[in-house]
């Protein structure tokens, strides 16, 4: 400086080593995890000889946490003891258990004879959870779960699932992490296809079992972006309120009586049909949160095609595609945590080619297609389009946004081609659309919706995103 020259010294920070450090529950270095090394090393950036970098140390926070194999994962930057200008990284954890159990027990009891209860009428239900995170060390995970309403008679509702996840199944230095996962199940969820509209009496309930097998390769080309192929094997029932098998759906005549002419639930007519089908899907996601609001672009696909192979050889192809659209209004506000004003346009369609089952039409209406309506109150159909725009605004007060929105699905006139037409056999509309606003609380979306068709506003509480 007394020359008048500035001179700066700049240590660049070369890495000399990287080193997993697994630490105990009093946060002490202890000689060895349960967790192999390379478990580690492929989920960061690090390099012995390459720079030090605050983004590479951000994103292996990000992605060895996400293996939820870990409770505690620091990135540690050290000078070298032998040479201050570079640097030694140590990644300090602390694993988690890696089995968990957990098991509910609820028990209902039902009126006996007379209107009291008795000991026959007591039923224990419940559910029974476990899961490995980490087998044999290598990050591989096993997941299981099994649920039933009755213990004593676990066959009439027994819902169970055990999957096996494989990461990075074609080895360690695969830069798509390409993951294998398969899974044995059994599940019943109520159809939304066979649903009264708004007009009608109440609706005979058919319930929809699917037992079988799944088996995906995924691959993950960043992040939020990655394609799927799968291979489905799976008997389908569909069963009344009692249990017992039926092939077709029902209403309330005239005069109170049950009509059982209603459209087929089953591809067979039977009540039960068997399927072999692949599944194909890509998503293309670019979003990122500014001060906890999403913005950039969301695009998914998705195709199931039978093969012909099953109950009565269905041969089709379903697809649906999507697209969501964040854009920033507003720069961020630098002095608080506030999110910007954000606009999300949307819109998604699809479409069955095919002899494709009632309980696989597309569904209008609910929480993820048109708000303000029941899941299926719409219709069901062979196509559908919906769109919607929202309107996302900082609340300053509550550091969130409050949002207004405007959604639309239809049918595109193909809820006559559903075999049976279940939309005109239970008095549905086939199109319709919703505006409202609401205000994000935390996880938790409460808003007031008001449908198009029927000029009745409600309000929800829900969980999660809408997009």
């Amino acid at each position: 400086m007394e020359t008048g020259d500035v001179i700066a010294h700049v240590i660049e920070g070369e890495i000399t080593r990287v080193k997993a450090v697994f630490l105990d529950d009093q946060m002490q270095p202890v000689n060895r995890g349960r967790t192999h090394p390379r478990v580690i090393q492929r989920e960061h950036n690090f390099q012995v000889g390459k720079l030090y970098n605050v983004e590479d140390a951000k994103t292996a926070l990000r992605d060895i946490f996400l293996l939820q194999l870990f409770d505690n994962v620091q990135v540690v930057p050290r000078p070298d003891e032998r040479d201050q200008s570079k640097v030694q990284v140590d990644i300090m954890l602390r694993e988690r258990p890696v089995k968990t159990a957990e098991s509910e027990l609820e028990w209902s009891i039902a009126p006996g004879e007379g209107g009291k209860p008795d000991l026959v009428s007591i039923k224990p239900g419940g559910s029974v959870f476990f899961e490995h995170r980490n087998l044999d060390g290598w990050g591989r995970q096993l997941y299981g779960s099994v649920s039933t309403a009755n213990f004593l008679q676990p066959q009439d509702d027994l819902g169970f699932k055990l999957e096996y996840h494989h990461p990075y199944v074609l080895g360690d230095g695969d830069p798509d992490k390409t993951g294998f996962k398969t899974c044995v199940f059994n599940s019943r969820k109520l159809s939304p296809v066979f649903t009264g509209g708004p007009l009608m009496d109440e609706v005979p309930a058919v319930w929809v079992d699917r037992a079988g097998a799944k088996a995906t390769v995924t691959q993950n080309f960043t992040r939020q972006s990655k394609a799927t192929a799968s291979v489905v094997v799976e008997e389908v029932t569909t069963r009344d309120e009692s249990g017992a098998v039926v092939g077709q759906g029902a209403k309330q005549g005239a005069g109170g009586a049950l009509s059982v002419d209603g459209p087929p639930t089953t591809h067979s007519g039977t009540g039960t049909d068997r399927l072999v089908f692949f599944q194909g899907g890509l998503t293309r996601d670019t979003t990122h949160f500014v001060n906890g609001t999403p913005v950039g672009a969301r695009d998914i696909f998705n195709v199931d095609q039978s093969i012909g192979l099953g109950s009565g050889f269905p041969i089709y192809n379903r697809f649906t595609a999507g697209c969501t659209r964040f854009i920033q209004l507003g720069k961020e506000s630098a002095k608080t945590s506030r999110p910007p004003p954000v606009l999300v346009a949307h819109a998604r369609g699809g479409a069955v080619v095919g002899n494709c089952a009632a309980y696989d039409a597309f569904t209008l209406g609910g929480p993820h297609s048109c708000r303000g309506y029941n899941v299926g109150e719409l219709g069901a159909s062979r196509n559908f389009l919906e769109y919607a725009a929202e309107i996302r605004v900082p609340v300053p007060v509550l550091n969130t946004h409050a949002f207004a929105f405007w959604e639309r699905c239809t049918d595109l006139g193909s809820s006559k081609d559903v075999k049976g037409n279940p939309t005109e056999y239970y008095r549905r509309a086939g199109s319709g659309s919703s505006m409202g606003a609401g205000i994000k609380l935390g996880p938790v979306r409460a808003e007031y919706a008001t449908d198009g068709n029927q000029a009745n506003g409600t309000a929800f509480v829900r969980f999660g995103e809408r997009f």
